[in-house]
């Protein structure tokens, strides 16, 4: 094997990850010398004999493992969006390395007694305010790794580490298998009823990537299977569908997810105790803005109650379209999205398949770029031919209003079965200042059903709506104006992070948006106006469906931290239970199941975290409110204030202090509520 790409300095454009030279094989040495030379440096910052200084201790670990970070991101970047045998194999291995490296550093004595002596004499250090979050940043990560434990304490923490390391990789390896095996072919006219041109198209393209050539197939990917759920008139093909769909990591054999699921819980439970706090929930969300497990219930219940009521109101009116149809069955998960579908075109005159010749992914992705170029002066312009790790995927350069050069953006849209399913934005480098300006390399990953050879690929509202939600989280990490790694981007607290992806949102639901780029992907031919009056009118249309499978999820992920010994835990008995004492509508099911739950149980990101996105959202439509008293969606006042002190601002400040800079003021669930058409 020739000299390491991933260890050589890049000469591609923007210094982009060369994939064009990069094996599986690059990695496993690349991995063993970047963090031989990561904890090298570590060592030395935590063994040096002169006195601790925020620019020899904080700087210095700011600037430590730089070579690894690289490997890592190049590699987690590729694992999730296009994996293989190779590299799901290394990932097996590598996953509880890394975790104990992590460990290895933050468990250090010497290094955290530096830490702990600069915390202890921050007010006389003469920090700014960047510099000030950035300590406190260090000295709660630390602390909350276990760097305060005795000696028995810090070992058993880092075991936990390793151990969950493991566990989270397998459970997301098994998922995307179980995705990977399923497929529904189609085979007859029967088979095929009710579905329109768009999905049949989608259908055969699907097919022929798997040898199928001539014929149709549903996949996993929710851009396949939601609108097979609302479209099929073959009942029993969307329970077969709809059941291969939620009982992903609970089939048996060895991508079955519930022991994995029991351990990590315990695992979970038991990290927590070491460190003080009654479960895992209470330490989780300890350094959020929620704080407790009960603030988070507290919100989750105000919305919970009106959403049941207007389900259930919504599940009569799926049961008197069936009636009307003569299929007096129970309406059951499985029929939701097919009578929903039915009833939307009774009330709205509007349905899917009128509505998606004119969102074309392409005209969508101009969209959000236009919005952002209104909203923040950004240009983007399509670079071809750059060493990109799948042909589908697509680079644009980012400018700012002077033509500087703000960041390099990746566009990665389609499904495919090397992808984990979902939707995803991920950096191959991080902005930062802190020896030299470095600019952002950003990616957004979907699953899109791509159009057929030649033809547009057309997209559901849901699906555009999405692509505006991803690309928000790409301008977080586009537009980061930073000093510090450490708080770049994204870099902010859980839920805070949310924030500017759901608030984007809105303005791709805003009329001059969709009048300007939903066009027939045919004629060019705009949206005719009473079809986007429609649309508009049709906004909150079965939010109480949405709103409860939602927080449904959202209160199982909290419930199932705040058990103080989960190891002898039945899982699907417990799902049962739970939703059973929150009164779950039947006909309903949670939006993530717990046994393929990659929010939760692939890494401890979201874990009694998934409440985020309402937290988040009690934010984002009380923002939204800012612009709309200015009655200009693009106000530029507004605009500027919102770059400064969300966009712009990484976690350089409390995110509390944050909102309130741009609002004037706190949010107000209120905003929330109307946003989903329940009463105030």
């Amino acid at each position: 094997m020739t000299a390491n790409p991933l260890l050589a300095d890049w000469t591609t454009p923007f210094q982009l990850p060369p994939f064009s030279e990069i094996e599986p094989a690059h990695f496993e040495s690349a991995f063993k010398t970047a963090m031989a030379e990561a904890r090298r440096e570590i060592d030395e910052i935590a063994g040096q004999d002169g006195e601790p200084t925020f620019e020899n201790t904080v700087v210095a670990l700011e600037k430590s493992g730089r070579q690894l970070t690289r490997v890592a991101r190049v590699f987690f970047n590729l694992t999730g969006a296009h994996t293989n045998e190779a590299l799901q194999k290394i990932e097996r291995d590598i996953a509880p390395k890394l975790a104990r490296h992590s460990s290895d550093t933050l468990l250090n004595t010497r290094l955290y007694d530096r830490i702990a002596s600069l915390w202890e004499q921050r007010e006389s250090l003469g920090l700014n305010e960047e510099d000030a979050m950035v300590l406190e940043r260090y000295q709660k990560m630390f602390q909350r790794a276990g760097a305060g434990l005795d000696e028995t304490g810090k070992a058993r923490i880092a075991e936990i580490s390793q151990r969950l390391a493991t566990l989270g990789t397998q459970f997301s390896q098994n998922v995307l298998k179980d995705e990977s095996d399923f497929q529904l072919v189609l085979e007859t006219a029967e088979d095929r009823a009710g579905l329109p041109d768009f999905l049949l198209t989608a259908a055969a393209e699907a097919a022929a990537e798997r040898g199928l050539e001539g014929k149709h197939v549903i996949t996993l990917s929710r851009s396949s299977i939601v609108p097979f759920l609302q479209f099929s008139t073959n009942r029993s093909l969307r329970e077969e569908a709809f059941k291969g769909w939620t009982a992903r990591g609970e089939n048996g054999g060895g991508t079955d997810n519930s022991e994995i699921i029991t351990e990590t819980l315990a695992l979970r439970a038991e990290k927590a105790a070491l460190l003080g706090f009654e479960n895992f929930a209470a330490y989780k969300l300890d350094d959020t803005m929620a704080k407790t497990p009960d603030n988070v219930r507290g919100l989750l219940t105000r919305v919970w109650e009106p959403a049941v009521m207007q389900a259930r109101e919504e599940e009569a009116k799926l049961a008197e379209m069936a009636r009307s149809r003569g299929e007096n069955h129970e309406i059951e998960a499985w029929d939701w999205r097919f009578y929903s579908e039915k009833v939307r075109n009774a009330e709205h005159d509007l349905d899917e398949a009128e509505l998606k010749p004119y969102l074309q992914l392409d005209n969508i992705i101009q969209a959000a770029f236009d919005t952002a170029g209104r909203l923040f002066g950004l240009s983007f312009e399509e670079i071809k031919g750059l060493p990109v790790y799948h042909p589908d995927v697509r680079a644009f350069e980012v400018k700012d209003r002077h033509g500087r050069h703000v960041g390099l953006f990746l566009g990665d849209y389609y499904a495919r079965s090397s992808k984990r399913s979902g939707a995803w934005m991920s950096a191959f480098r991080s902005q930062h200042r802190l020896d030299g300006e470095v600019t952002p390399i950003i990616v957004n990953v979907m699953n899109f059903s791509k159009g057929a050879r030649g033809e547009a690929t057309l997209l559901t509202f849901d699906d555009a709506r999405t692509l505006f939600h991803e690309f928000g989280h790409g301008l977080h990490g586009l537009l980061s104006n930073v000093t510090y790694p450490i708080i770049s981007g994204t870099g902010v607290a859980r839920d805070f992070v949310e924030l500017p992806s759901q608030l984007y949102e809105h303005w791709l639901s805003e009329p001059e948006v969709l009048s300007r780029f939903a066009v027939h992907y045919r004629t060019g031919e705009p949206m005719p106006k009473p079809l986007l009056d429609k649309l508009l009118a049709a906004a909150n249309f079965n939010k109480g469906f949405e709103t409860v499978e939602y927080t449904a999820s959202a209160l199982v992920d909290l419930e199932l931290h705040l058990i103080g010994d989960p190891a002898q835990l039945d899982i699907a008995e417990f799902e049962r239970r739970e939703l059973a004492r929150i009164g779950m509508p039947k006909a309903i099911t949670l939006r993530h199941r717990i046994p393929h739950f990659q929010h939760v149980f692939s890494g401890d990101g979201y874990s009694a975290g998934y409440y985020s996105y309402m937290w988040s959202e009690v934010m984002d439509a009380d923002a939204y409110g800012a612009f709309e008293e200015t009655s200009d969606p693009f106000d530029p006042a507004t605009a500027e204030r919102l770059l400064t002190c969300i966009y712009s601002a990484g976690g350089r400040q409390d995110p509390e202090e944050a909102y309130i800079a741009f609002r004037g003021r706190a949010p107000k669930i209120d905003a929330l509520l109307r946003k989903r058409g329940f009463a105030a």
